[in-house]
């Protein structure tokens, strides 16, 4: 099978995903600056969860661009992606609606634990698709990104209930993380069509 229907299902539910958080954003009555400050807690949640949702689309995007074929267990890994994407809008809401309290901040951490698992188990039924050979497996190698994130979220978690600042702090970290570019993908990419 090819890979167009789950790269552009994946796009459409990600979009799809992104306007629903922006719509939860709603106007504040008045028109200085001090109308803002109650909604400080729900745009400060809006933006970290927009940054998640773009590196997860972005990672998404190259790891697609490695796989040849698609088989009917990425097919399912990827919805399982998708489900714990499609709860960060929730996730993000009842969080920034309750200033970061410590068990709204702790099922954020759940919701991203269980998407970068779903994440790295995507990329490993890839990995095992594509053959020894695979692209993928080349480009990730030892995936310390991958392997950090999880261990830094459940650390997160538990901390959501005594310091909740750090372990905010803690997904933010996470989401520098990710941000920095990695080229790794597509030095493999550019290697292999040399």
């Amino acid at each position: 099978m090819g890979k167009n229907r789950l790269e552009a299902f994946s796009d459409g539910v990600i979009a799809i995903i992104v306007t629903i958080m922006v719509l939860e954003l709603k106007v504040p009555h008045g028109e200085n600056v001090e109308a803002l400050m109650p909604l400080v807690s729900v745009l400060l949640s809006y933006v970290l969860s927009f940054v998640y949702l773009g590196i997860y689309w972005n990672n998404h995007h190259h790891m697609l661009h490695t796989c040849y074929k698609v088989t009917g267990p990425i097919l399912w890994a990827n919805l399982h992606l998708l489900f714990w994407l499609s709860l960060v809008p929730f996730a993000t809401g009842w969080m920034g609606e309750n200033h970061f309290a410590a068990a709204p901040s702790a099922l954020y951490g759940v919701v991203l634990l269980m998407a970068a698992i779903a994440y790295w188990t995507l990329q490993q039924l890839i990995i095992a698709s594509q053959g020894r050979d695979s692209l993928l497996k080349k480009a990730v190698r030892s995936d310390w990104k991958g392997k950090i994130s999880p261990v830094l979220y459940g650390i997160a978690i538990a901390l959501a209930f005594q310091w909740r600042w750090i372990s905010l702090g803690l997904y933010v970290s996470v989401a520098l993380i990710w941000l920095v570019p990695d080229r790794r993908i597509e030095r493999v990419l550019a290697s292999n069509e040399t």
